[in-house]
């Protein structure tokens, strides 16, 4: 149980510093996602 929580602190540590990159790469995926979409109309 402590493990579990332990990592859950890490994984929540992790997300804090790395939010900013994590939209990052999220806003390049939906934009080549939605350059998909439009091309194929």
């Amino acid at each position: 149980m402590q493990a579990i929580q332990t990592g859950a602190r890490g994984l929540t540590l992790l997300f804090r510093l790395n939010w900013d990159r994590i939209l990052f790469v999220g806003t390049i995926y939906m934009c080549l996602i939605m350059a998909a979409f439009f091309y194929s109309l």
